[in-house]
C-alpha cells in the first residue's frame, strides 16, 4: 500500500487563485508537437521573480539565452521535418476546425511513418495533407483531400499539389498498412453482421451534403435508403464517393418531387454534371427500382 500510485487530484480548489497555488509546473503531453510538449520555455519579460526591472546588459544576455535554447530543441534534420510536419498538421487542423483527436491521430501515423520509413525529401504541406487525410478516414471524419491541401495553404492551380498529396497517402497506406490491419482485426463470422464501410462513408458524404444544400430531411432519409440497398453491389468500386451521394441525393429528388438541379449538388459536391448523370445511369442500371404509390383519402367536413 505504500507504493500504491494516486491518480486523483492534490488538493481541492474553491477558486482560480487557489488552483494556480497548488497545481504543480508538470503538464500534459502531447503526440501533436515533437518534443511531446516536454520543454522549458524562458518567458519574454523585462523584470525579475521578484517584479524588479532588470538591466539592458541582462535583458539582452537572457535574449541570446532564450534564442540558443530554442535553437537547441532541434538538433538533427530528422528533429527539424518532424517539427515542421506536425506544426503544417496543427495549423492545418485549426484552419479546419478538425477536433482533437484526429489531430493526435495525425501526429502518431506521421510518427510511424517517420521512424520506421523514409521520408526525406517529402513536401512538408503535401505530406501534412495526407496523414490528415489518413487521419480522417481513421476516425471517420468526412474531409475530402482537395479541402486539406487547400487548408494547408497551397494555391497552386494546376492540382499538382493534390496528386502530390494522394501519392504520400497511398504511399502510406500501402507501406504501413493502416486498413489492412484494420480490417484483419474482425473476425470473419462478425463482418456479415456489420454495414460496410463504403456505406458508411456513402451516408456520411450524403449527410454532408444534404447540409451544405440545405436539402429536406426526407430527400436524404430516401437517399441513404437507397444507399443502403445498393451496397451489395461492386458499384462503388474506382467511383468517387461524393459522386455517387450526389446521384442519390438527385434520384431521391427525383422521386420526391423535390426541385433540386444538377448544376447546384455537382458545386457542392465537387463533380461534374457528367458524373452525377454516370452514376445515376449505372444505379438505375444495375437495381431494378420499385416505387409504390399510396393513395391519401381525403375526408369531407361536416
Amino acid at each position: 500500500m505504500d507504493q500504491f500510485d494516486d491518480y486523483g487530484r492534490e488538493s481541492n480548489a474553491t477558486d482560480f487563485e487557489e488552483k494556480a497555488k497548488n497545481t504543480r509546473a508538470s503538464g500534459s503531453t502531447s503526440f501533436a508537437l515533437h518534443d511531446y510538449g516536454l520543454r522549458t520555455e524562458i518567458a519574454y519579460g523585462s523584470k525579475d521573480y521578484a517584479g524588479k526591472p532588470i538591466d539592458y546588459h541582462m535583458a539582452e544576455t537572457m535574449n541570446n539565452v532564450r534564442k540558443w535554447h530554442t535553437r537547441t530543441r532541434i538538433f538533427s534534420p530528422q528533429q527539424r521535418r518532424l517539427s515542421n510536419v506536425l506544426t503544417k498538421i496543427n495549423e492545418t487542423c485549426s484552419a479546419m476546425s478538425l477536433p482533437k483527436l484526429l489531430v493526435e491521430t495525425a501526429a502518431m501515423l506521421y510518427r510511424n511513418f517517420e521512424s520506421n520509413y523514409e521520408a526525406k525529401g517529402k513536401s512538408i504541406s503535401c505530406m501534412a495533407a495526407a496523414t490528415i487525410f489518413l487521419a480522417c478516414k481513421k476516425c471517420s471524419v468526412v474531409r475530402s483531400l482537395d479541402e486539406i491541401v487547400e487548408a494547408t495553404g497551397l494555391t497552386d492551380q494546376d492540382r499538382s499539389n493534390v496528386k502530390l498529396a494522394s501519392k504520400y497517402y497511398r504511399l502510406m497506406v500501402m507501406e504501413m498498412g493502416v486498413f489492412t490491419e484494420q480490417a484483419t482485426a474482425v473476425p470473419t463470422s462478425q463482418q456479415s453482421t456489420h454495414t460496410p464501410a463504403v456505406a458508411l462513408a456513402i451516408d456520411q458524404y450524403i449527410s454532408k451534403l444534404a447540409n451544405m444544400a440545405k436539402i429536406d430531411t426526407k430527400v436524404e432519409r430516401l437517399a441513404i435508403d437507397i444507399a443502403h440497398k445498393t451496397n451489395d453491389h461492386l458499384l462503388a468500386d474506382g467511383k468517387a464517393p461524393n459522386g455517387l451521394a450526389a446521384a442519390y441525393i438527385y434520384l431521391a429528388s427525383i422521386l420526391l418531387d423535390v426541385n433540386i438541379l444538377q448544376r447546384d449538388v455537382s458545386s457542392l459536391s465537387g463533380v461534374t454534371e457528367v458524373t452525377i448523370r454516370n452514376r445515376c445511369k449505372d444505379i438505375l442500371t444495375s437495381f431494378k427500382m420499385t416505387v409504390t404509390v399510396r393513395a391519401q383519402v381525403r375526408q369531407a367536413r361536416s
